[in-house]
């Protein structure tokens, strides 16, 4: 009697919305809620004053003491683009955009603290862990414990897509830049 050895398909097509967890899916959600709330708590800080912030006027003069037009807009637009940056990272919802609203808004905040050296507080090691970590997520994606995976349109994350986020965010903070004194 001779059998066939055929392989065998697994239940389920790795990546699928039903296929086991791994170990990355968790860590991205680590990472997501670490770094999502707290840009978020950053933007509100901006937003509302609270967590000791602030708030649009505080903000505001900071804003334009540091070059930018408009202070009080520049720390709503600021503000707004944390803390729903942040929030989104944390759902796991349209996630390379969240991760361009947070890189953008560091790359801002890097270039406003340059020239203070590296290490905290007055350098940007902060700030640029904030945006390699905004860029790594918009780049691989929010992983299978995420608002992403539920939304069809979304599911398959494409690294072309994070791609582009990441472009977008650089361009973006590159054109608010260039407004500043």
């Amino acid at each position: 009697m001779t059998s066939t050895l055929s392989p065998q398909r697994p239940a389920t097509e790795p990546g699928s919305p039903s296929s086991p967890l791994h170990a990355y899916d968790a860590g991205l959600l680590i990472v997501r809620l670490a770094l999502g709330l707290t840009v978020a708590a950053h933007g509100t800080q901006k937003l509302f004053g609270w967590f000791g912030g602030g708030g649009l006027e505080g903000t505001g003069q900071f804003f334009a003491m540091s070059g930018y037009p408009s202070g009080k807009t520049m720390a709503l637009v600021a503000g707004l683009s944390e803390t729903l940056g942040g929030l989104g990272l944390v759902l796991g919802l349209l996630t390379p955009l969240a991760g361009a609203a947070v890189l953008g808004t560091m790359i801002n905040a890097m270039a406003v603290k340059w020239g203070g050296g590296f290490f905290a507080p007055a350098g940007v090691e902060y700030e640029l862990l904030l945006a390699a970590t905004a860029a790594g997520l918009a780049l691989t994606g929010p992983g299978r414990l995420a608002v992403d995976r539920r939304l069809p349109v979304l599911r398959a994350h494409r690294l072309l897509h994070g791609i582009a986020a990441v472009v977008l965010a650089a361009v973006i903070a590159g054109l608010v830049l260039l407004v500043r004194d």
